[in-house]
């Protein structure tokens, strides 16, 4: 653990916060300047535009770094053509010869989270310039500060390239299943209402102080996340579900036995028909069953939508063929996802490791 000098953030860094541009001045058209909102922090890209008159000093240039003081105060590095500092948005820039930029993108990250927590508020809390005027970090040396920081953009660029990677795969995925399940005109394929080639069942309550926090039977009622574990199963394994209420129009497929609740929906199917392949099938769908989600105070889609529903059917040897086309996409795309997870787990570790000062 090295020993270094612990300063205000403010004196060795420079913090610029958004100015309220005009709002009736707001547009969606990229032709004109991109405005940097809260919203735009995470994903380090504009969705928002100014047509109006603005002063230089907002200008925001791809590398700086932003954060966002409302909500999760997320830390992010601007990664799109030059923008506008909005308000609620803060710049964070080192002083020359006191404070790398990068050195303070590793560092102030858990910095905020822990505000966050420690921010009393409602449902939307709020950094305010008198707890960034608080903050004390560890300065080390400018030479320790490039070290830190060439080991810890090692981890993040490759961080960067994994997402890359997933976002192109899940393209090429929904690209190929919307192709493969085309079949509309194709010899041999019926068009059949969901509900008139497989049973469309509703689930049983279960109540949660009857589940446990772990186990191998899974309970899935208002999401895709199990509610609990259970010690009997009421579904078998590889069969599609739909969720009815919460997140309501969610589709799911259990590759284990599985207990569903009341607000989950199983599609049972005969044997000449593949269960995964609805899933596909449904999925492209998803769309139009969010559509038809009951906007309440619980969202709750009916169980005749689903039944309701126009698939196609090819035969066994096509739909088969179709799903496993679709599954080695699927388990390319999980690969990634682990192999993400796991960098920055990596990351988080090394972070942590050189970042820890006495």
């Amino acid at each position: 653990m090295s020993k270094v000098e612990w300063k205000k953030l403010v004196l060795v860094s420079d913090v610029l916060y958004g100015y309220p541009f005009e709002s009736s001045l707001f547009s969606e058209d990229s032709s004109f300047m991109p405005l940097i909102r809260i919203r735009d922090v995470k994903p380090a890209k504009a969705s928002t535009y100014y047509t109006g008159e603005f002063n230089e000093t907002y200008r925001i240039r791809k590398g700086d770094i932003l954060v966002g003081m409302d909500g999760e105060f997320n830390i992010g590095k601007w990664d799109d053509r030059d923008g506008l500092l909005n308000q609620r948005v803060l710049k964070l820039s080192g002083k020359d010869g006191l404070c790398l930029d990068g050195y303070l993108f590793h560092y102030m990250g858990p910095v905020f989270k822990r505000i966050e927590k420690e921010t009393p508020g409602g449902s939307v809390k709020h950094l305010s310039a008198k707890a960034i005027n608080n903050i004390v970090i560890p300065v080390p040396s400018m030479s320790h500060q490039m070290s830190i920081v060439e080991i810890l953009d090692t981890f993040t660029s490759s961080i960067e390239n994994l997402k890359e990677q997933i976002v192109l795969r899940r393209k090429q995925y929904e690209y190929y299943r919307d192709q493969l399940l085309d079949l509309e005109g194709k010899e041999g394929v019926e068009i059949k209402k969901l509900g008139e080639v497989c049973k469309i069942e509703r689930g049983v309550r279960v109540v949660k102080k009857d589940l446990q926090e772990e186990g191998v039977i899974p309970v899935y009622q208002n999401s895709l996340i199990p509610l609990g574990y259970f010690e009997k199963s009421n579904y078998p394994e590889n069969t599609t579900f739909v969720i009815c209420a919460g997140a309501a129009g969610e589709i799911g497929y259990s590759k284990v036995d599985f207990w569903a609740a009341d607000d989950c929906t199983c599609i049972v199917c005969p044997t000449s028909i593949c269960s995964r392949y609805i899933y596909y099938h449904l999925m492209v769908k998803q769309h139009s069953l969010k559509t038809q989600v009951r906007k309440a105070s619980v969202p709750r889609l009916s169980k005749d939508v689903i039944a309701k529903q126009h698939v196609f059917i090819p035969s066994l040897q096509e739909q088969q063929r179709i799903v496993s086309i679709l599954d080695t996409f699927e388990e390319s795309i999980q690969n990634l996802e682990a192999q993400l997870a796991q960098r920055e787990k990596q990351y988080e570790y090394y972070r942590n490791k050189l970042l820890t000062f006495e």
